[in-house]
């Protein structure tokens, strides 16, 4: 079998697999309910452009501090074996400046719930 022929037989395969999960869903819908594509079907509650609480920004902000904490933290795990004290010294410094961030969102009550 030549190669292309693999290769259109498994794309043949993924459009019959897509056309048959829109033809389930299809016939599946309920008819004489007019509803959007989201929110499993009902109905929103509120507009889409409405405010948020500014908890939910410090919280992303807080998110967004742990992981640029980790996306900095995997390449220096691999090197710092070659590089030695000073990369130990770096990352520590690098916490520290993340834990500051933390502990002001602590203290205003970021991480409140209630």
């Amino acid at each position: 079998m030549p190669p292309y022929a693999v290769v259109l037989s498994v794309l043949g395969l993924v459009a019959a697999m897509v056309a048959g999960l829109y033809a389930v869903s299809f016939v599946m819908t309920p008819r004489g309910f007019e509803s959007g594509p989201f929110l499993s079907g009902a109905r929103p509650a509120e507009h889409a452009l409405s405010r948020y609480h500014v908890r939910w920004y410090a919280v992303s902000m807080v998110f967004l501090a742990f992981d640029m904490e980790m996306v900095f933290m995997y390449p220096w795990a691999l090197v710092v074996a070659s590089v030695g004290v000073k990369a130990v010294v770096e990352m520590f410094a690098f916490l520290a400046l993340l834990l500051v961030g933390v502990l002001y969102a602590w203290r205003e009550g970021a991480l409140r719930w209630a």
